[in-house]
């Protein structure tokens, strides 16, 4: 399974944030803005863009990249007080901007929120974000009882996912619920070591 966007969710119903304005570019009112799109040009190409609050509406034309953001000029900022003056400014589209998830597709923002369900119908916390690992997918869940767990998105370990109930199972590889081993010459390692030299010593 794969998703075509990383867009994270708005607490707005059916808006989803896609980039924020982090401050000016230049003298001639562009703006450097963070991208939250998986292409982050994408973030100019959905049409208009709204303010958190929705009384304001952006025209977005990326003019250019740099390191972590995009440049771009909002139709009627031409200067770089106007600029300035929308840092901190969070974009928005409408949820019905966004061209349909393929098959076997999900926008992140759908999957963030839902309850995480062992297969076998017990509850184990919350999706709370979806991160694009080079070994693939994988869902961040908050687990009811505390403590967080990595699950791979995989159709093997994510069988089954009902967006209209809010729900998705997991069937947890074996392993999955087991704490990490601490990493070699970690402080937890070498106290682990000297744990068990004691008890080889007391024995």
């Amino acid at each position: 399974m794969t998703s075509p966007s990383d867009l994270p969710p708005s607490e707005l119903s059916g808006r989803l944030l896609v980039g924020v304005i982090t401050g000016a570019q230049g003298i001639r009112g562009a703006v450097r803005i963070k991208s939250f799109t998986a292409e982050p040009v994408d973030v100019g190409g959905y049409g208009p863009l709204a303010d958190e609050a929705g009384g304001r509406r952006f025209d977005l034309k990326i003019v250019g990249q740099a390191k972590g953001v995009v440049i771009g000029k909002l139709l009627g900022i031409d200067d770089r007080n106007q600029a300035e003056a929308l840092k901190g400014t969070r974009l928005y589209i409408e949820r019905t901007q966004l061209p349909p998830a393929d098959d076997d597709e999900f926008y992140h923002a759908d999957l963030i929120g839902l309850t995480a369900r062992h297969v076998d119908g017990s509850d184990l916390g919350t999706v709370k974000a979806v991160f694009d690992f080079p070994a693939g997918d994988a869902l961040e869940v908050e687990l009811d009882g505390g403590g967080t767990i990595f699950v791979p998105f995989t159709r093997a370990t994510v069988p089954q996912i009902d967006l209209a109930g809010r729900v998705l199972l997991i069937d947890p590889p074996v392993g999955l619920f087991e704490p990490a081993s601490p990493e070699p010459n970690s402080p937890e390692a070498e106290e682990s070591e000297e744990a068990e030299t004691l008890a080889g010593a007391e024995s």
